[in-house]
């Protein structure tokens, strides 16, 4: 098993967080594991994205310039992250600040409104929790407890406390996931 994910929107969306505990999570299943974050000067609300590699064998390169799955935020990365998802591929994204859906028909699409799952929930701050949950629901590459697992290493103790409602915040990712084609 290979799975090269792209996940890409605005810095303060939790986008190196998910790709963090994702990463982690594949390390606590004995996976090898890369993470490689992009991101500009800004602190909050420029664009950023990390690419994760989850491997049962070594990874020759973080680089990469194509994706198994693109998990998309906003509509720039939508713009720039589209026409890199392999053939077959998987393309989810938030709904949430998208103009432009995806045009692909050769890749799997799945859509999820984290803001207002995230909202329903009463945290905000969940919203990246809700959009890996709607990527677990469709590939399982990692077991809920070892997402936990990923979240209490990239935790710092003083929130672990939380750990039980991004728990919650996953689940209702999974359970709010719609496939569009």
């Amino acid at each position: 098993m290979k799975e090269e994910i792209i996940i890409a929107g605005f810095g303060g969306q939790g986008v190196l967080s998910m790709g963090k505990i994702l990463a982690y999570g594949g390390i606590m299943q004995d996976q090898e594991v890369s993470w490689l974050p992009s991101y500009g000067p800004e602190m909050r609300g420029g664009t950023c994205n990390v690419s994760v590699v989850l491997s049962d064998n070594k990874i020759s390169s973080p680089i990469l310039s194509r994706f198994d799955t693109a998990i998309i935020l906003n509509q720039q990365s939508m713009d720039k992250f589209e026409k890199q998802v392999k053939p077959g591929g998987l393309l989810i994204y938030d709904t949430n600040g998208i103009t432009r859906h995806p045009e692909r028909k050769d890749i799997q699409v799945y859509r999820i409104d984290a803001v207002e799952v995230a909202a329903k929930l009463g945290n905000a701050k969940a919203y990246n929790m809700v959009v890996l949950g709607a990527f677990l629901k469709i590939k399982p590459i990692v077991t809920m407890e070892n997402v936990l697992k990923g979240l209490k290493k990239s935790l710092p103790p003083r929130h672990h406390n939380l750990i039980p409602m991004n728990e919650q915040a996953i689940t209702a990712g999974m359970n709010a996931v719609e496939k569009v084609n």
